[in-house]
Order: structure tokens, then sequence, then C-alpha cells
């Protein structure tokens, strides 16, 4: 092997183990140094991201798991709520009765206004146009169904009540209280409990 290649492979190896370190300090000091390489629709993204105080990026990132949590646990609601509808009243359980008449007249509502700002529907589902609170009376007014599920609808009540009151926070972008967190993660396990 000549020098010329020795070299090479040694600035190759340097590069690396450069990067390595870079990668610790990142972690160590929970910093982006901007070294990765990034693919388009990333950069896009990302364009005024570090342009924003690294407190309020860090706040965030801690922020996000509990997004994650709850994103997870209604869309599990939703899908619950409509699979057992529709094996009760069949593929057009929405307009079968059993959704309470001012939950299905404000549904319509947000679905209209969302049509006429022009901007692309979030869903074709209707049930994805409920509150979480909404969710909560649908259970609530088809305990015959949801009976079956859980094992009481007055903790599916309480439950879903410390739910959409943890919920505030992580929507409308305010950092959670550690003793929140906490209440976040019981409130989820005793959802689950109840469907034991």
């Amino acid at each position: 092997m000549t020098t010329r290649e020795n070299v090479a492979k040694l600035f190759a190896i340097s590069g690396h183990m450069l990067l390595s370190d870079l990668d610790q300090i990142e972690v160590q000091y929970d910093l982006n140094l901007g070294h990765k390489i990034r693919d388009a629709a990333q950069d896009t993204d990302e364009t005024y991201y570090p342009q924003f105080e690294e407190s309020i990026r860090r706040e965030a990132a801690q922020m996000a798991r509990h997004y994650e949590i709850f994103y997870c646990l209604e869309k599990t609601i939703r899908r619950l709520i409509s699979e057992a509808l529709e094996a009760e009243h069949g593929e057009g359980w929405w307009d079968s009765g059993c959704i309470p008449e001012n939950i299905h007249q404000t549904v319509a509502d947000r679905v209209r206004k969302e049509i006429d700002s022009g901007v692309t529907r979030r869903s074709l589902d209707n049930i994805d146009y409920t509150t979480f609170g909404e969710l909560a009376e649908v259970i609530r007014g088809n305990w015959e169904v949801f009976g079956a599920i859980f094992m009481s609808p007055k903790a599916v009540t309480k439950i879903m009540t410390a739910l959409n009151t943890v919920r505030g926070p992580i929507a409308h972008c305010s950092p959670l209280a550690e003793d929140e967190m906490l209440r976040l993660k019981l409130a989820v396990r005793d959802w689950f409990r109840q469907m034991d």
C-alpha cells in the first residue's frame, strides 16, 4: 500500500472518529450541531427550527412523548368506539341514532367549516371530528354496547375526565408538571384496566 493510500485511509478514519465524537457531544449536552446529512424533506420541515430558543426546543422534545402517548390513546379510543358501534349497528352506525343529536350536529358543522375553509379534510370518518369529551358522551350514551367492554360507566367517566384535564396542557403547548405526567400514566393504565 502506498503512502498516499495510507494517508487517505487515515483521513477517512479520522473523519469517522470526529463524527462519532460529535454524536457523543450532541447526546451529552442535548445539542444539534447540524453535522448529520438529512434528506431534503426533513430540511424543508426544519428550516426555521434552529431559530427557536434552545430551551423551547428542549421543552418541546420533552412534551413530544406525552403528545405521542395521548395521540395513540385517543386514536385507540376512536377505533374502539367505531368498531363496537359498527358491530352493533352496521356500517351506517354514525347515522343510526346511536350518536347524540347535539354531537351529530356539531360534527356536521365542523366538517362543513373545514370544507369551506379550503384545506384538506382531516378525515372522512365523522368520529375524527369529535372532541375527547364527546367521545366519553358517546360511550355513556351507548352503555348497552360498551358495558360488554368496560367494567363501570362511572369509572370510564372518571378516567376520561382525568385524561381530558391532562390533555389541555399537551394540546395547548404548555409543559406538564411532574404530577401531571404521573397522572397521565396512571390514567392510561386505568383506562386499559377497565377493559380487563
